[in-house]
């Protein structure tokens, strides 16, 4: 599937690009999703894309709404699925998750 064309949301203030919305930060939020779920991660007052605490507890809070009980394997892809979904992203993230679970469980 090919990338879908977002027009811009913010007046390219968090992405640069005035006509397009663009992906920002490490967990690469889209401007309009980042205005909704931007959250303050660190507590230093201020929700920033680019910052790594705040933008993975953004992503987590965005996550767990689109899908709901994430123990439930439907729901986990049901949330990777709100975030983009094509087969192929949902494919690779479900892989990093077992890595990482499996590295993390000591497999």
């Amino acid at each position: 599937r090919q990338t879908d064309a977002i027009r811009d949301t913010d007046g390219g203030a968090l992405d640069g690009d005035a006509v397009w919305d663009r992906a920002v930060g490490p967990m690469q939020f889209i401007p309009s999703t980042w205005a909704a779920w931007g959250s303050d991660g660190n507590g230093d007052g201020v929700a920033d894309p680019q910052n790594i605490d705040d933008a993975t507890y953004s992503a987590g809070r965005y996550l767990c709404a689109a899908g709901g009980d994430l123990r439930d394997p439907e729901r986990w892809i049901a949330a990777i699925a709100a975030y983009n979904d094509t087969i192929d992203y949902n494919h690779r993230v479900a892989e990093a998750a077992t890595f990482y679970g499996d590295a993390s469980a000591g497999v």
